[in-house]
């Protein structure tokens, strides 16, 4: 489309916000300007999106002073720093600032409704101030640029990759922020997109001035060193509170208040900003009060309504918490070649590494070196298949060609689940020192003919299938879906390709199906198979598969409908659907024969009587694996049926016993435990509040 047809193409109406109804309230000669100095920087003026620097001073009419930003007329020398669009203004400043240039001294002559008396204006005015007089505000525009809106929590979840892209082309200044209070000018660009996140190491040079230029914190040639996101424990008090039954006199338990007071390593409004940085920048970091708590770094002993802090980032270290719970800890010890993420081996690769597993002991005796014990010889794996632990995969999965990283791992992610090297004790926490040599990404799709592509849709399925035979169902799943999704690219060209390809999808999902049901998710198999069934109504491997969710899920009527209709479609499948009918049938006489147990003796006695229900309940249930018996090898679970036809997981129920002679005593102890926590609960709120107060 070229130039001339998009100019006849209809324009995006742009939304009306709240200013712009405010601006339309606005009436002539309500709203007066007298320039005092012009401006000296060009002729460009705020728009909305900038951030504005300017002093303002209000007078009377007749000259007295009501209030200023500037010291020499009673203020505390600060200038106010507002986002047009964003920031909550008096709609006076709100349409003349606009008009201003950098530099220029102006003087607004407002009436009352274009200050503080205008009706629901977002801005509060102080008691005694004389919101319903015509004023005048001198407004002297000191700076203003380009602001880009980062919130704290997306810089936490994201990482600031995509932004900082467009932070080095035009941006002045990030607001790190949603209430503008932390607010970041750049000073020099750094290098790459990552910027530090909790739980990072980041070293970094800090000087601080307060708004009125009064120095706070001296630039030192040491950098300061702390971990972004972490506190540190000043004092700790430990409670222990008894709660018990005042009637029966029988003590209940404890509540044990551990109760811990912290600080912040560094400022969080200055941790906030260092947060938007990238290595080697260099920014001024404007905070206000609200952010300004205090830290080791420095102690703010006065009511600072504004600090100034001039950082340079020097250098930061990736420390992930890969689950969340500290841990699997993955700290880089050398940087890596290329971008994070986007040079990592996040996708399923060849990756090739050099590794030093160590126990997490004193003496960290090391267990497996591949330097020494395989002659320098890396090892190769292919991720997404299982060939590593899943914690040594999942780091692996974020480093980058060349990075060292030392791996901490629980033994759940280690060695529980995979086989134990030598030397490795069952439940042995263990360190992992990784140097990720290279890694190479699957073959690209796209040129290869039909018959090229389904060979290797086979060699990833054939991996899929030795994968849940292994059981290792999740992995399965993921192999299965990512032929899926390739498949979406691909378009036979005749009516015999079609019906390969058909065929070929159909399996797929079938298998994605098998791997939900072993995995406990019926309802989602259920989709699946229909997923089949709408393109093909009479699969005969589809109506079993969906049978079998439907009778893992209880829906019994629907399993015999889709195994008595594998009958009606093929011949060949009645021993199937018969043996899945008589499990079938097993099934139900297994839930009828709970419900006899769970519910015996119920409405056995008299009124009034409460019986023992569900009295030694046992809950039977067995997990019904597929037989498939047309020896075709589509199906990923025929050797695992020969193998093995039923296992049975018999899980015991504990036993429950109410009486109605019971319940007025348990009535009485829970309305007295009850109380009891309330008064610990209030103790704990008292106690926190203190020590606020005296912090």
């Amino acid at each position: 489309m070229d130039a001339a047809e998009q100019n006849h193409l209809p324009k995006k109406k742009k939304s009306e916000t709240e200013d712009d109804k405010r601006r339309k309230k606005i009436v002539p000669g309500s709203l007066l300007k007298a320039l005092v100095r012009p401006g000296g920087g060009g002729e460009s003026s705020p728009v909305d999106g900038d951030q504005v620097i300017y002093h303002c001073t209000v007078r009377t009419l007749d000259g007295v002073v009501v209030e200023s930003t500037r010291s020499e007329c009673g203020g505390r020398g600060l200038p106010i720093r507002d986002v047009l669009g964003k920031s909550k203004m008096i709609l006076g400043l709100l349409e003349g600032i606009p008009t201003m240039h950098k530099g220029e001294i102006a003087m607004f002559k407002m009436k009352p409704e274009m200050h503080y008396a205008e009706k629901d204006c977002p801005v509060s005015a102080s008691g005694d101030f004389p919101k319903d007089d015509e004023l005048h505000f001198e407004i002297e525009l000191l700076d203003f640029a380009k602001a880009k809106a980062i919130s704290h929590h997306e810089l936490l979840r994201y990482s600031v990759l995509l932004c900082r892209k467009t932070l080095k082309t035009c941006i002045s200044y990030v607001i790190a922020s949603d209430d503008l209070g932390v607010i970041k000018k750049i000073l020099n660009e750094g290098e790459g997109w990552e910027s530090p996140r909790e739980p990072y190491e980041v070293k970094a040079r800090v000087s601080a001035i307060s708004g009125d230029g009064k120095v706070i914190l001296s630039h030192k040639e040491e950098p300061y060193f702390f971990t972004f996101g972490k506190s540190e424990v000043i004092a700790k008090f430990i409670g222990i509170f008894s709660f018990y039954s005042l009637s029966m006199h029988i003590i209940c338990g404890e509540i044990i208040a551990d109760y811990r007071l912290s600080i912040r390593q560094v400022p969080k409004g200055l941790e906030i900003g260092i947060g938007t940085m990238a290595r080697k920048e260099k920014a001024v970091i404007y905070v206000r009060k609200q952010y300004l708590t205090e830290s080791p770094l420095m102690h703010i002993a006065q009511d600072f309504e504004e600090v100034h802090f001039e950082v340079e980032l020097v250098h930061f270290i990736q420390v992930r918490d890969m689950l969340g719970d500290g841990r699997l800890i993955k700290r880089r010890v050398r940087d890596g070649r290329g971008e994070f993420p986007m040079d990592c081996p996040l996708q399923d690769s060849r990756l090739s590494v050099h590794y030093k597993g160590m126990l997490l002991n004193e003496e960290k005796t090391v267990f497996y070196d591949s330097r020494i014990e395989n002659n320098d010889h890396p090892l190769e794996f292919s991720s997404g298949e299982g060939l590593v632990p899943e914690g040594f995969e999942m780091c692996t999965r974020l480093m980058l060609p060349g990075e060292i990283a030392l791996v901490t791992c629980p033994p759940d992610y280690a060695y529980d689940k995979f086989p134990r090297p030598p030397g490795v004790p069952e439940g042995a926490h263990v360190q992992w020192e990784i140097e990720l040599l290279g890694f190479e990404t699957p073959k690209d799709w796209t040129g290869l003919d039909f018959q090229s592509i389904m060979n290797e849709a086979e060699n990833i399925r054939s991996t899929g299938n030795r994968l849940f035979k292994e059981g290792k169902f999740e992995l399965a799943k993921a192999k299965y879906e990512k032929v899926l999704r390739e498949f979406n690219h691909v378009n036979p060209q005749d009516d015999e390709e079609g019906k390969v390809f058909g065929d070929a999808r159909n399996m797929l999902h079938l298998n994605v199906a098998a791997c939900l049901l072993k995995m406990g998710e019926w309802r989602k198999s259920l989709e699946t198979c229909n997923k089949v069934l709408e393109a093909k109504p009479g699969h005969v491997k589809g109506l079993y598969r969906r049978g079998m969710a439907y009778m893992a899920g209880g829906e019994y009527e629907d399993a015999r409908n889709d195994f008595n209709m594998m009958i009606k479609v093929d011949k060949s499948s009645e021993a199937d659907a018969t043996a899945a009918l008589l499990k079938l049938k097993q099934k139900e006489q297994e839930a009828e024969s709970k419900a006899r147990k769970q519910f015996k003796g119920l409405f056995d006695k008299k009124p009034g009587e409460i019986t023992e229900v569900g009295s030694e309940i046992r809950e039977e249930s067995k997990t019904i694996e597929e037989i498939d018996e047309t020896k075709d090898n589509d199906e990923i679970e025929e050797e695992e049926e020969e193998e093995e036809r039923t296992r049975t997981v018999v899980s015991t129920e504990r036993k429950r016993k109410w009486s109605e002679k019971a319940w007025p005593i348990m009535k009485n102890v829970i309305v007295q435990i009850g109380i009891q926590v309330g008064v610990a609960l209030l103790g704990v709120l008292i106690f926190q509040y203190a020590s606020s107060r005296f912090t």
